[in-house]
């Protein structure tokens, strides 16, 4: 999961101010958590608490996107997420956002299983972004990290992601035209193929920033893949984590302890 909030903080600064070249700092001031990282921990919250307590996982899923999310409310929240993390009675709409794709990566790598880690990517997708694509987006994601878990090689996971999406194209194909796009099938597509032609983690958050677009999903999408298939180099991963306060920093090193 690190590797998602990594991609989000390093993408934050770019989102609206795209930067098309794999040449710039990772970390500056400029730098911040986003709606990513804190849905992402929200996520990881609940499938915690599942394995605990055992209470339904959807339900947990809500409570603990809405308990936190509303705690932080000026993070980057698309207008329906808003509404919905302050509902009152909270329901899906049908979204195929791509948040379904970027907060899901706990799913990925709590599971024990394949279909462990689509029951649990749809479970935790579902409570908002019920669409098909939406769906698909985040099972996709979790796959991916799943089998790049279990060792899977990047021409096995390139051929068990082309089951979801067309990935017919390369990064240099697509940089100069690509544009911000908030769909799972305008995003997710993108961020795998960005970890796949990527030498290294910090190599595959670099490539995904350099795409353009919504840069801090795009990176934090493709940085939960890279985790799962690279590791994280400690030193990236402590500069990321100072960027976390107490109460986001505590679920981290809480899933730390038990995933």
């Amino acid at each position: 999961m690190i590797g998602a909030i990594i991609g989000d903080i390093v993408g934050s600064r770019f989102e609206f101010n795209n930067h098309r070249s794999k040449e710039f700092e990772l970390f500056t001031d400029d730098c911040f958590v986003t709606d990513d990282s804190i849905m992402t921990l929200a996520v990881a919250k609940a499938i915690m608490e599942n394995a605990k307590t055992q209470q339904p996982l959807s339900s947990l899923a809500i409570r603990y996107m809405q308990e936190i999310g509303r705690k932080y409310p000026r993070c980057g929240y698309g207008a329906r997420f808003f509404r919905w993390v302050a509902s009152n009675d909270p329901k899906p709409y049908g979204s195929y956002g791509n948040g379904a794709a970027m907060r899901v990566s706990p799913a990925g790598f709590a599971a024990g299983s394949e279909e462990d880690a689509l029951l649990l990517a749809e479970t935790v997708t579902a409570v908002t972004h019920d669409h098909p694509e939406g769906i698909k987006g985040a099972k996709a994601t979790a796959l991916a990290i799943f089998i790049a878990r279990q060792g899977a090689g990047k021409n096995e996971i390139r051929d068990r992601m082309a089951g979801y999406y067309d990935l017919g194209f390369t990064i240099n194909d697509i940089r100069g035209t690509y544009n911000y796009d908030i769909t799972c099938q305008g995003t997710v597509p993108q961020a795998i193929v960005a970890f796949l032609e990527s030498g290294s983690f910090e190599d595959a958050i670099r490539t995904a920033v350099s795409l353009g677009g919504d840069s801090d999903t795009l990176a934090a999408i493709t940085g939960s893949i890279a985790e799962a298939y690279f590791g994280v180099p400690p030193e990236i991963k402590e500069k990321a984590l100072a960027y976390l306060d107490g109460e986001l920093r505590g679920i981290y090193d809480e899933w730390v302890t038990v995933v």
